[in-house]
């Protein structure tokens, strides 16, 4: 069970090792079990690449979520690309730090892992239930 970062644009983020640590253990607590996470901090460009080459979307986002597990029941292996340029601006939008912003979206891609959805408005209020609880339990 291993959580690792890359970042290919520098985020700062406080206590790594505490961060990966506790990240790892949301899968265990959603009963999901975690074989390894890559996430990578990187540009809202190389992100909008991403975007169009594999999902065919043309605009920016602060998250895109792979699983590359071989089978919904396996232990999940997956990518998060997060762009750091996009959290910064939301963080402003949303009149929250930084700080408060790329957890909540390192959180977010999580919890997709874990099966939680977004796309009906039941769905997203449940994931930002989910979101504000594992930022309160991370001290946030």
């Amino acid at each position: 069970m291993s959580v690792t970062f890359h970042e290919l644009e520098k985020v700062k983020l406080h206590s790594r090792k505490t961060l990966k640590k506790f990240t790892a253990n949301i899968f265990l607590q959603e009963g999901r079990i975690l074989e390894t996470l890559s996430i990578v901090f990187c540009s809202d460009e190389y992100l909008l690449d991403i975007n169009k080459q594999h999902l065919k979307h043309d605009y920016y986002t602060d998250i895109i979520t792979f699983d590359l597990s071989e089978t919904k029941s396996s232990p999940i292996v997956a990518e998060l690309y997060i762009s750091a340029e996009r959290v910064k601006e939301n963080s402003s939008t949303n009149k929250v730090s930084f700080t408060n912003e790329i957890h909540r979206v390192i959180f977010h891609g999580v919890l997709h892992l874990c099966g939680f959805g977004d796309k009906s408005k039941t769905d997203i209020a449940v994931m930002r239930s989910k979101e504000n609880e594992y930022l309160n339990k991370y001290g946030l």
